[in-house]
């Protein structure tokens, strides 16, 4: 994608900031502390003191630890979390973090290479200034882990398209819309293999 936009010569239209590392307050307004404080702990060289956590929070093969992981996930939630702030501000049209979408992450648990939510703590980010967000998802992957903590809200409409079936994360059914509040605004659309452009442009 990023030499997409330099041959296209589109980043000359860009403005690109240098996000501030997200705090660990500013993780747990979605994430529980414990876990955030997990992240914050854990260093290849000391996993052997947390292997309890490590199963508790779903930190091991899909999601491994490694050098840096919580400066990671500092930048990746700051990056979102200034973009959404800038469209709050009316300072942009449209923010882009090329180190996000980790859709997967959930409130205490990591999953599928995502640890913290950075689209959650966008959106929530989003609400102070608006009503209501609408958040469409185009990964292959059923975006689960948004979809469940906006999933009885009526303020947070979150639509999927993904690949299902026998594949990761094995959720993302026609049937599942939402529940109380939040009934009929979560929207699945889950797709078999082998789907077009044409047939995709037109869903």
């Amino acid at each position: 994608t990023h030499n997409l936009l330099l041959n296209y010569g589109l980043y000359r239209k860009m403005e690109i900031y240098r996000p501030h590392k997200a705090t660990a307050e500013e993780m747990t307004k979605y994430h529980s502390d414990e876990y955030i404080k997990f992240l914050r702990s854990i260093r290849p060289d000391n996993m052997s003191e947390y292997s309890k956590q490590m199963q508790r929070f779903n930190v091991g093969e899909d999601c491994p630890v490694f050098d840096g992981l919580f400066e990671f996930c500092q930048l990746s939630t700051g990056g979102s979390v200034a973009g959404a702030v800038k469209l709050n501000r009316q300072q942009t049209d449209m923010a882009v973090n090329w180190a996000g979408g980790l859709h997967h992450a959930k409130k205490s648990e990591a999953s599928g290479f995502c640890y913290v939510n950075d689209i959650v703590l966008a959106i929530l980010e989003l609400l102070k200034y608006h009503q209501r967000v609408l958040y469409i998802d185009i990964d292959i992957h059923h975006g689960d882990g948004v979809e469940e903590a906006f999933y009885t809200t009526d303020r947070v409409m979150t639509v999927s398209f993904h690949k299902y079936g026998e594949y990761f994360p094995g959720t993302g059914d026609l049937r599942d819309i939402g529940a109380g509040k939040g009934k009929y605004y979560a929207v699945n659309f889950p797709m078999r293999d082998g789907i077009d452009d044409e047939s995709y442009g037109q869903i």
